[in-house]
């Protein structure tokens, strides 16, 4: 046990805690102010059905002992936390009690469904909306977070995620695409105001994220040491080369340079780093950042061009800043910081089988997982509570009154 490392990891638990109610502001200041309760309840509401099914099952499937040897998911041995110890140290960390790994992992499964929500805004029901999280992070979050950290057949075939670009934002991602498609656009979508109701709220809510995020990469070195120092100065440099990145890219395009744009800018380097910051020094995390500024911008503009209505450009930020991010992490790992243990060409592959298997797999079983709700409860608010704002029709509350 080491109790510098324990402090740590107890303040980067917090950190990553707080960045679903900064992920709130930053969804709640997108959408039109009829929905902005809305949206904010779909992040925080999170923290709670998460953290339940975290404690009773979602750990002990996710990090869990492998469930008949197939390196695919985690048996139930440690439901209900039984014979996780606050005291003594469990297979993952030497360094700290059991249940400290297990929170700061808790942090993790919570904000990753709570992403998705940006893609079904302003339309799905709440019971629906209930059903999905506790739905996601069981069938499709513990399974991947097996496969990659929990002793699973991703890690074993030598796929490399820091803190979370394949199990975090590929999954988020391309689950956000399925729930698009899926739940179907918003009334009027093709006319519809894409203009943010609160920029300083979005600003807000992409600086909570920012800050947050040093825990959540730097954090994931689970000690206090060198690559914790180093996972925090490479996530600070994407995001700022991502920024500055983004809003040349919307100034050329636009004729303007985008406020939101730049918040949105922050946390696309943030994703794309998230794989790479323990294995990449300060000049990789640039081109990391300065590709997730281009590529995520064109991403969420070809969207847009689909006619597909990922309202709050989930799948552009998340899902293709993961993919840029893992698979830069192959090109780039031992490059001014850690090390390349096979070769580069190897590293790539195994990269772009977690890729693809992430993919497959999470967009499959959401889709299952929305059209069961679907077909049963329904997905959709009713069009009269879509037309009046959901924060009146649903929650019987509105974020703001004059």
């Amino acid at each position: 046990m080491n109790n510098g490392d324990i402090a740590w990891i107890l303040a980067s638990s917090a950190l990553v805690l707080l960045m679903t109610p900064g992920l709130a502001f930053f969804y709640g200041g997108l959408v039109r102010p009829k929905n902005a309760a809305a949206t904010v309840m779909h992040s925080f509401m999170a923290i709670g059905l998460v953290g339940v099914v975290w404690v009773l099952w979602g750990y002990s499937l996710a990090f869990g002992p492998d469930l008949g040897g197939m390196k695919i998911i985690g048996d139930l041995s440690w439901f209900g936390l039984a014979g996780v110890s606050a005291t003594e140290a469990g297979p993952y960390a030497d360094n700290m009690p059991h249940q400290l790994f297990m929170i700061f992992q808790a942090m993790f499964a919570i904000i990753t469904p709570a992403l998705i929500t940006g893609a079904f805004a302003e339309r799905m029901k709440f019971g629906a909306y209930f059903i999905f999280i506790i739905l996601w992070v069981t069938v499709v979050y513990a399974p991947v977070a097996h496969w990659v950290w929990g002793g699973g057949w991703l890690g074993d075939v030598g796929a490399l995620d820091f803190a979370g670009g394949t199990v975090v934002h590929i999954n988020s991602g391309v689950a956000a695409l399925a729930a698009a498609l899926i739940v179907g656009k918003r009334i009027g979508f093709t006319g519809i105001s894409t203009t943010p109701h609160n920029v300083p709220m979005v600003v807000l809510g992409a600086g909570l994220l920012w800050f947050g995020w040093f825990g959540f990469n730097a954090g994931s070195a689970l000690a206090a040491d060198g690559t914790a120092v180093n996972a925090f100065v490479v996530t600070n440099t994407a995001a700022a080369a991502a920024v500055v990145t983004w809003v040349i890219v919307s100034w050329i395009v636009g004729k303007k340079p985008s406020v939101v744009g730049a918040a949105t800018g922050a946390v696309a380097g943030l994703v794309a780093i998230t794989p790479a910051a323990g294995f990449v020094g300060p000049m990789p995390a640039l081109i990391i950042g300065i590709g997730a500024g281009v590529l995520c911008y064109l991403a969420v503009e070809l969207l847009l061009k689909l006619n597909i209505d990922d309202a709050l450009a989930v799948f552009g930020v998340h899902g293709i800043g993961g993919v840029w991010g893992a698979l830069a992490t192959g090109l780039f790992v031992g490059v001014g910081f850690g090390a390349l243990d096979v070769g580069r060409g190897e590293q790539v592959l195994n990269q772009l089988i977690a890729i693809v298997a992430t993919l497959v797999w999470s967009f499959v079983a959401t889709s299952v997982i929305l059209l069961a709700i679907k077909y049963t409860i329904g997905l959709r608010a009713e069009e009269s509570d879509e037309q009046a704002g959901l924060d009146q029709s649903i929650h019987g509350e509105e974020a703001y009154t004059s």
